[in-house]
C-alpha cells in the first residue's frame, strides 16, 4: 500500500550522498550565491547561464517556492504563451497570477488547452508519486533586489506546480524539490527537453539555435524583448569548422536536417506560435515555407484546423500561374517604314553643309549603279521630284 504524503510535493526520500541542507539562510541573498554573485559582476546573466563546463557540479539539494524561482526566458522549448510572457517576465504579474491566467486562456483554445491539461498531469502526478526529479538551476540578481533561482531544467516541473496550485486555490506554496548547480548550460537544457517530452518542430529549430549561439558565445542581451528574434540569430552566422558535428549528436539529426529545422525561424512570430502551440510537423511546415509568402498565414490555419499532412498542403499551395504570351508585333507597314526613312535621310541630309551634301550623293550614285539600282531609282526620283512641283504650284495658287 503506497504511504500517504503530507504534501502533493513532496518528494522521495534524498539519497545519502546528496542530503538537504536544513541551515536556515536569508532567502535575499541565498549564501551559495555569493560566488556566483561576484562572477557575474563582470557577466550578463545570460552570458554567465550560456557556460557548459563538461561535467556540472552539484552545490546543493533543497526545496523552494515557486515564487523564488524564474524560468530562463530564453529556454529554447516555451512553454509559456506569447501573451503572458512579457507581463510575466517584466514582473507584472507573480507566477501564480500567470497560471491563473492561463487556465483561463485554455478555455478558449484548443491548442492551449491540450498544452495545460500535459502540466496538469503532471502536477497530479506530484500527489500520487512525489516529484521524482528535481529542478536544476543557480542563483542569479533578480534585477529587482535580491536573487532569484533561474531554472536551468525543469521548467515544466515549475509551470506543473503553479498551475496546480491555481487550479485548487491553494493557500499555501508548494515546495518543490531543486538542486543548485555550478554552471548551468544550454546544452543540459536541450538534453533535458528531448528526454522529458520530444519537443514540436519549432521548438527543435530553437534548439538548433540556441545551442548555435551557445557555441559562438552569443548570449542574449537584456534588451531583448522577442526571443524569437535572439533565435533568428543563428541563421546569419559563419559557422566555425566543427560546430555542426558538435550539434548532430546532441540533437541526433544530421546537417541537413538542422539546416531546415533553422529555416522554420523564418516563419513571422505569430505564425511560429501557433506552429509551436499546435505542434505543426516539420514537413508540413517545410511545405508550407515553399508556398509563396502570402499563402503562409492560410496554410497554417488550415493545417491546424484539418490536421493536413504535407501531402496535402503541397495540392492546396497556389502555384503562380504563368503569364499569357504576348501576341507577336505586327508586321510593320512598309509605306510608313519608306516614308520614315526617307524623312531620317532628309533630315540628316539637310543639316549637312554643300560639300559634304556633294560628297554623300556621290556615294550613294555610285552604290546604286553598282547594286543595278540606279534606274529604277532615278525613275523614282524623277516621280517624287513631279510629284513635289505640282504641290508647290498648288499651295502657291491658295495663297
Amino acid at each position: 500500500m503506497p504511504r500517504k504524503r503530507f504534501s502533493a510535493f513532496d518528494d522521495f526520500p534524498v539519497e545519502e550522498n546528496a542530503a538537504e541542507d536544513k541551515t536556515p539562510r536569508d532567502s535575499s541573498r541565498p549564501a551559495e550565491s555569493l560566488q556566483i554573485s561576484r562572477q557575474r559582476a563582470e557577466k550578463p546573466d545570460s552570458a554567465f547561464i550560456l557556460n557548459q563546463p563538461k561535467v556540472p557540479k552539484v552545490e546543493r539539494i533543497e526545496r523552494l517556492a515557486p515564487s523564488q524561482m524564474m524560468p530562463d526566458r530564453f529556454q529554447p522549448r516555451r512553454l509559456l504563451p506569447t501573451a503572458l510572457r512579457q507581463p510575466f517576465y517584466s514582473g507584472q504579474i507573480d507566477c501564480y497570477q500567470t497560471a491563473k491566467k492561463w487556465l483561463q486562456m485554455a478555455k478558449t483554445d484548443a491548442g492551449i488547452q491540450e498544452q495545460v491539461d500535459r502540466l496538469m498531469r503532471m502536477g497530479s502526478s506530484f500527489e500520487e508519486h512525489g516529484q521524482i526529479k528535481p529542478i536544476t538551476g543557480s542563483w542569479v540578481e533578480s534585477g529587482r533586489g535580491g536573487f532569484v533561482f533561474q531554472i536551468e531544467t525543469g521548467e515544466r516541473r515549475f509551470w506543473a506546480a503553479c498551475l496546480q496550485h491555481a487550479a485548487q486555490g491553494g493557500t499555501e506554496e508548494p515546495q518543490l524539490r531543486i538542486e543548485v548547480v555550478e554552471s548551468p548550460t544550454r546544452m543540459r537544457q536541450v538534453l533535458e527537453n528531448r528526454h522529458a517530452e520530444p519537443p514540436s518542430a519549432v521548438g527543435q529549430a530553437c534548439e538548433v539555435a540556441a545551442l548555435i549561439l551557445s557555441e559562438l558565445k552569443l548570449a542574449p542581451s537584456r534588451d531583448i524583448q522577442d526571443e524569437f528574434e535572439y533565435f533568428r540569430l543563428a541563421r546569419a552566422q559563419r559557422m566555425p569548422p566543427g560546430l555542426w558535428e558538435k550539434i548532430m549528436p546532441v540533437m541526433d539529426l544530421t546537417r541537413p536536417r538542422l539546416v531546415q529545422l533553422l529555416n522554420i525561424l523564418s516563419l513571422p512570430n505569430q505564425l511560429l506560435e501557433l506552429a509551436d502551440r499546435h505542434r505543426i510537423p516539420e514537413r508540413v511546415l517545410r511545405e508550407i515555407l515553399s508556398a509563396p509568402q502570402n499563402q503562409w498565414e492560410s496554410l497554417i490555419h488550415a493545417s491546424i484546423k484539418e490536421k493536413l499532412t504535407s501531402d496535402e498542403i503541397a495540392v492546396m499551395i497556389e502555384k503562380p500561374r504563368p503569364q499569357p504570351k504576348s501576341r507577336p508585333a505586327a508586321a510593320p507597314d512598309p509605306v510608313q517604314q519608306a516614308i520614315n526613312s526617307l524623312k531620317r535621310f532628309t533630315n540628316a541630309m539637310s543639316e549637312l553643309d554643300e560639300d559634304i551634301q556633294s560628297a554623300v550623293l556621290d556615294e550613294l550614285a555610285n552604290d546604286l549603279v553598282l547594286s543595278n539600282r540606279a534606274e529604277g531609282f532615278v525613275n523614282l526620283m524623277h516621280d517624287l521630284a513631279e510629284r513635289i512641283r505640282i504641290r508647290q504650284i498648288n499651295r502657291s495658287r491658295r495663297r
